[in-house]
């Protein structure tokens, strides 16, 4: 296994497979990258761009190239001297007929060997809901539906499905017995009059241990293949079976009769709002939640990564989404024992100042939080009180993010994630029922409180496994926290349902109904974290959108040197090898637009003049108010961080924004004409000669500060404690917005001979080049080989040392150590920083080299004006005596 000093984010589809990730790797091993990170490669959804959407743990998606493109992919990383970490999806599956696990369970329900698989509630509080499976997948109500003609019985050799358009659904083998019956006795056939018995004797119900499951299904299958062989062999009897399979699709009510004994329940697709009966990932009812608690679950998803990991053809994992999960400290458990070495980084989106639970024994994040950190330095706090009374004068919205946040995370637990508060509160008015003090408390009480508590709740989930009896005392915190900021919002709640509430999550009350409640509590704060605040607050506050960032607070202005400096030390000590990222496939905006939006806190008088100036001269293109000022504002800020831009690409970015935002226009109810006006005014700004002529005359001076910032950037993210990871393009320019816009392909090729060009010039031709994109790319090589070539001091025994320069501009330089000879220094807030004015930073004893330069410094205070005098930022080696 090749040391672990570098990723590279490659998204792998069916546009970008195996093979187009192999032209790559010379490239990526030119580059300095020592490890490919791949996007999620098992059997995903025919058609996938992301693989997130998983339907067979046990196979490789074949619309990538398969086994034998994965073997040769492995073969040239081998050859190459690289490795590979695999982003993994333990948290749920795609439903439909690709998934042979989901499929099963739709057909014999409770009786599939593979119902424990998935997070369903067999047992809900509707009778008619009971031992059936939900699945709202329907356009219209169901009884229009059918009366359409849009449901029809189809069969397939021996097996029965019903389609609905695109769509197909098994049909219980037992359930289709009476047809082949009435076909039977119209044909005379004796051996379809058997099997059509033999249908009808499977059982209803089964003992649930693992034999009895197997022989059900060997049954089944047995029956299934005599029927398909009876009829493809005697076309009469075919066309029998076909005969009797139309008079149903006819006939609605004996069609309803058929479907109304199967294991799901089709219904319109909006009940999922209010009475889904298994767990999704977020909102999205075509992925189901897995129940990675059972053993055997985790081993049948697992099987073939762990037999990755043994051949060493896997050094590390990405665990997706660990929050969806019951009990992720087991899950991680498990999942060290069985990779023992191997560099696995969790998916967790932390608050600021919240800490990775240590009990997972993993390297740490992917890198969200040190986004946050290291984004924040070059946010300028000054700017913070101009920039909310812009906002206020600009929109008329409010600039207190916690308001903001609370009411989005109330709104998405009304409007999309009903369901999973339904589910609770009905687990929650159990627990009332079996305690007499609180038996009183009405379901709508309950319902009101629970939600609450969720809209108030600090971070997206606590860890608590309430059958060991485990609480930390963090967990023990934001749940006090949490309860203390319900009780004032609903005072037309009884204090003591809260304080109930409390006693069950605190574990202070106790029983099987306890446990079950707190471990999906968990899972449904996550949820509503990611949805309310990830997905609709960040898309609806807007102050300064490149604070609106996974993981990032908005209300946090700014980061200091001190606390980036007491994060990095912290963050050697405890975890030296976790992931930082600077743009992902998840991120909002890329790491350059991001740099470029933030840079406004510098320059807000400026700022506030041009988006004045902007609003007064754009007024035409609006139509009846159309876009509203606050997305008229998104827009500008948009231009600022993303210019050159066309028109498509930010219409489909701003559509989505206001899409998730949730005020104007929906995803589930778009709203035309708003979109329409969207639409017209982007292109009517686009078109105005003027406004560009302003907006890029704007943009001229902030274009080098911009460039050198986004080089400190780079360089944090590659020489503080961790393991940095590129996404894909990254090392050139790039102002990519939220996907599918960061997904777009990547000119591999033309950043081949970019890298090539680099050992033909000097650093003074390379910033003349700075448009391409040049210096990033030479930053991010030259460090690259840096860590390659001094592996102890970036390692998890080397050290973070803090270094502190003297003079007027100091608190615009972020400078450390990484063990005894590697010096980053790097520039900040250069906007406003004016010039260097004798500020001096200390440099340690020795002769060092400028890895960006080739100069050699000595030690003794040196001024910054020398130390950037070459290149905007500045990477020091020590030379050997």
């Amino acid at each position: 296994m090749p040391p672990i000093h570098s990723t590279y984010r490659l998204q792998l589809h069916p546009g970008f497979t195996f093979d187009d990730a192999i032209a790559t790797l010379d490239y990526l091993r030119d580059l300095g990258i020592s490890h490919v990170y791949c996007s999620p490669y098992l059997q995903a959804a025919p058609g996938s761009t992301h693989g997130y959407d998983v339907v067979d743990y046990r196979r490789v998606n074949p619309e990538l190239g398969g086994d034998e493109a994965r073997a040769r992919f492995v073969a040239k990383l081998d050859e190459f001297g690289m490795g590979q970490i695999l982003d993994i999806v333990p948290n749920h599956m795609a439903i439909g007929r690709h998934n042979a696990w989901w499929w099963d369970t739709l057909e014999n329900g409770a009786l599939s060997r593979y119902a424990p698989y998935f997070d369903i509630d067999w047992n809900p509080p509707e009778e008619r809901l009971r031992n059936k499976i939900l699945l709202p997948l329907l356009g219209d109500h169901y009884g229009r539906v059918l009366a359409a003609g849009e449901l029809k019985l189809e069969r397939d050799r021996g097996a029965f499905v019903v389609r609905y358009f695109d769509r197909v659904f098994p049909v219980a083998p037992e359930s289709i017995a009476p047809l082949l019956a009435r076909a039977a006795d119209r044909s005379g056939s004796t051996e379809l009059g058997f099997l059509a018995d033999s249908l009808a004797r499977l059982p209803a119900t089964i003992e649930s241990d693992w034999p009895s499951l197997l022989a059900h299904d060997r049954n089944k299958e047995v029956i299934r293949r005599l029927l398909g062989d009876l009829v493809e062999r005697t076309p009469p009897l075919a066309a029998a079976v076909d005969t009797v399979v139309a008079e149903t699709n006819a006939n609605a009510d004996e069609l309803d009769a058929l479907l109304s004994r199967q294991n799901y329940r089709l219904s319109r697709w909006r009940t999922a709002e209010r009475e889904l009966v298994y767990r999704r990932f977020f909102d999205i009812n075509t992925l189901v939640g897995v129940r990675m608690e059972d053993e055997r679950v985790f081993e049948d998803a697992h099987r073939l990564v762990f037999t990755w990991i043994r051949r060493r053809e896997l050094d590390g994992l990405r665990v997706d989404h660990p929050d969806g999960l019951r009990d992720p400290a087991q899950y991680f458990r498990r999942l060290r024992r069985a990779a023992p070495d191997a560099w696995i980084v969790a998916e967790k989106i932390l608050q600021p100042d919240e800490q990775l639970p240590l009990s997972w024994n993993i390297a740490g994040t992917t890198g969200y939080d040190f986004l946050n950190l290291a984004g924040g330095l070059f946010v300028d706090p000054r700017g913070e009180a101009p920039l909310n009374e812009l906002y206020r004068d600009v929109t008329g919205e409010p600039v207190d993010f916690a308001l903001v946040a609370r009411e989005k995370k109330n709104q998405v637990l009304r409007d999309i994630l009903g369901s999973d508060l339904n589910r609770l509160t009905g687990i929650f008015l159990q627990i009332c029922e079996e305690h007499r003090e609180e038996r009183d408390y009405t379901r709508h009480e309950i319902h009101e409180a629970i939600r609450e508590l969720i809209a108030a709740f600090p971070v997206y989930r606590t860890y608590i496994r309430a059958a060991a009896g485990e609480l930390s005392d963090s967990d023990r915190e934001y749940i006090t926290r949490a309860i203390a900021a319900s009780k004032p919002a609903r005072p037309d709640l009884e204090e003591r349902l809260f304080d109930f509430l409390a006693e069950v999550l605190l574990l202070r009350a106790t029983g099987n109904l306890e446990s079950e409640f707190v471990m999906r509590f968990q899972q449904v704060t996550a949820a509503t974290m990611a949805k309310g605040v990830e997905d609709t607050a960040f898309y609806s506050y807007l102050r300064l959108v490149s604070l609106n960032e996974v993981g990032g607070d908005p209300a946090r202005f700014g980061v200091s040197v001190d606390a980036f400096h007491h994060a990095c030390a912290a963050a050697q000590e405890l975890q030296p090898r976790t992931m930082l990222a600077t743009s992902t496939h998840d991120t909002k905006r890329s790491e350059d637009a991001r740099i470029r939006i933030g840079m406004l806190s510098e320059i807000y008088p400026a700022w506030a003049e041009a988006v004045r100036r902007w609003t007064a001269a754009n007024a035409g293109s609006r139509s009846s108010d159309m876009p509203d000022r606050k997305t008229e504002y998104l827009i500008y800020q948009t231009l600022v961080g993303a210019w050159p831009i066309s028109k498509e690409r930010l219409f489909e970015y701003t559509r989505k924004a206001v899409r998730e935002a949730k005020e104007r226009t929906t995803w589930i109810a778009p709203n035309a004409p708003y979109e329409e006006a969207l639409e017209n005014f982007i292109t009517s700004i686009l078109n105005d000669s003027a406004f560009i002529a302003d907006l890029e005359k704007f943009l001229d001076p902030l274009l080098p500060p911009a460039r050198a910032t986004s080089l400190a950037l780079t360089l944090l993210k590659l020489t503080a404690p961790g393991i940095p990871d590129i996404y894909q393009g990254t090392e050139l320019w790039d102002l990519s917005l939220v996907d599918p816009d960061n997904r777009r392909p990547v000119d591999f090729a033309g950043r081949r001979r970019l890298l090539a060009s680099l050992d033909k010039i000097c650093p003074d031709q390379i910033l003349a080049r700075a448009a391409e994109g040049l210096p990033k790319l030479w930053t991010l090589r030259q460090s690259l080989r840096t860590r390659a070539s001094h592996p102890a001091s970036f390692g998890a025994e080397s050290t973070y040392q803090p270094l502190w320069a003297s003079g007027p501009k100091a608190s615009h330089v972020v400078a450390f150590l990484r063990g005894p000879d590697i010096l980053t220094a790097v520039p900040r807030l250069l906007a406003s920083r004016g010039e260097w004015d004798g500020t001096i930073l200390e440099i340690p004893e020795g002769h060092w080299r400028n890895q960006l330069t080739g100069e050699l410094l000595e030690s003794g205070k040196t001024e910054l004006a020398t130390l950037f005098a070459q290149f905007p930022v500045a990477l020091l080696a020590r030379e050997s005596a």
